[in-house]
């Protein structure tokens, strides 16, 4: 197994452990995690460094975190380097960005921030929705046909082909999709995309003025021009992912309790791999 694979390997499965806000104190908080982070911040695998700013932003979420990740040697600066850096892909870059204002954010209004710690740090995955970007936008799908693991990597591919899409998470018990875009990527773009697989359409899901929920779909007949994306490397399917060892494995995302002893894991890898 390469040294690169081990890397993309643990970066993705921190990645996951990180999407469930009840993991994100404790990630923060061990030793190694953090610091292995922004090394990966640095990697020259491109793949390597998205998921890592995928997991940073998961624990950003938390605003409990945010002075501690704000402190910690050489992230503010990691953050700077990929948002300048010219081999960056565009959506990398946005990225980092919104990471960087919100962590440049953190020590002011603390007295409401201590409020919502916990609310924030218990509160259900949700996805990029806050507005510290300008520049993103969130959009929520209804997807009909999103039935099972198949489905849902067929509709991950034809989202990774967009420009413009930042990132996206999936709520398969309701057939739904949370997508973070750049402001001045339509939605019908999205609604395009998924629709060309044949076996699933794609519906918006919108606000109405009571609070509740309209699903809105997609105007029939309208062609709207997909600018697929090339930049970002193409994903590793999960079934040529290596095997980890049985003591090393997480049997599943979504529990503190699973997510533990895998960080202690994660951590001697970081030891092992880096000089600190």
């Amino acid at each position: 197994m390469s040294a690169e694979l081990d890397a993309l390997t643990v970066v993705n499965q921190l990645r996951d452990l990180a999407a469930d806000p009840l993991n994100r104190r404790a990630i923060v908080e061990d030793q190694g995690c953090l610091p292995g982070l922004i090394l990966f911040l640095d990697h020259p695998n491109p793949q390597v460094v998205y998921s890592a700013l995928l997991a940073v932003r998961y624990l950003a979420e938390c605003r409990a975190n945010r002075e501690k990740m704000k402190g910690e040697l050489g992230m503010m600066l990691s953050l700077q380097n990929v948002m300048q850096k010219g081999t960056s892909p565009g959506e990398t870059k946005l990225l980092a960005s919104e990471i960087y204002e919100i962590l440049q954010s953190a020590g002011k209004e603390e007295a409401e921030q201590a409020e919502a710690a916990a609310a924030s740090c218990r509160r259900k995955a949700h996805f990029f929705l806050g507005s510290n970007n300008k520049r993103a936008k969130t959009v929520v799908l209804h997807i009909d046909g999103l039935d099972d693991s198949t489905r849902r990597s067929l509709c991950e591919e034809a989202l990774l082909k967009i420009r413009g899409v930042i990132s996206f998470t999936f709520q398969m018990a309701v057939k739904r999709c949370v997508v973070r875009i750049r402001s001045d990527l339509k939605a019908e773009a999205l609604g395009t995309a998924i629709n060309s697989t044949k076996v699933m359409m794609a519906q918006q899901v919108v606000k109405t003025e009571d609070g509740g929920e309209r699903i809105v779909p997609f105007q029939e007949g309208l062609a709207v021009l997909v600018e697929e994306n090339t930049d970002i490397p193409d994903y590793l399917p999960e079934d040529e992912s290596p095997s980890l060892e049985q003591d090393k494995a997480v049997t599943r995302v979504g529990s503190i309790t699973d997510g533990v002893g895998w960080l202690g894991t994660a951590a001697n890898f970081l030891t092992r791999s880096f000089y600190w």
